[in-house]
């Protein structure tokens, strides 16, 4: 299903929450949609692999990193993980590493940038919490939609 945020913005702007220009394409799936689910993490992957290592019922990882510009929080072997296990996308507010392969693996992935040091794994984080960033909260079983031309969020699914 095709669910262009543009037409989704003219047809809904006064029901979303538009995030704020900050994210780069990186996954092999540009055009992306799903139920939210939140971790909220700084610079310890974890809970990103453990969600992931769930059934992800073409759901959207939401990944609150802080921003941080300092080490990744997903790469490759999630992103495989992910895919496998059925999860729509994954938005990253931090860097991802393994570019080139990221964009080889049928899943949408947005982050900041990328990094090559990989993260901390100590299992410190907060799971599908209320997260804010680039402007817009994020709520668990919110509906994020993802394309090249930004990302949206509603508080209920746009499509039916």
């Amino acid at each position: 299903m095709r669910l262009k945020t543009t037409d989704l913005c003219d047809d809904h702007s006064d029901s979303l929450r538009v995030l704020s220009p900050l994210f780069r394409d990186y996954g092999g799936k540009p055009m992306f949609h799903g139920r939210v689910t939140t971790v909220k993490v700084f610079e310890d992957n974890s809970l990103v692999r453990g969600a992931l290592e769930e059934p992800g019922e073409d759901r959207v990882l939401v990944v609150d990193g802080g921003g941080s510009m300092r080490c990744a929080l997903l790469g490759d072997n999630l992103a495989e993980m992910g895919q496998k296990n059925g999860w729509a996308g994954v938005l990253v507010y931090g860097c991802v590493r393994d570019a080139a392969d990221l964009a080889r693996i049928d899943i949408g992935v947005k982050a900041l940038n990328t990094h090559p040091l990989k993260s901390v794994k100590k299992g410190v984080g907060d799971r599908d919490v209320p997260v804010t960033f680039a402007g817009v909260s994020f709520h668990p079983g919110d509906w994020l939609y993802a394309d090249h031309d930004g990302v949206i969020v509603a508080a209920e699914a746009l499509h039916r």
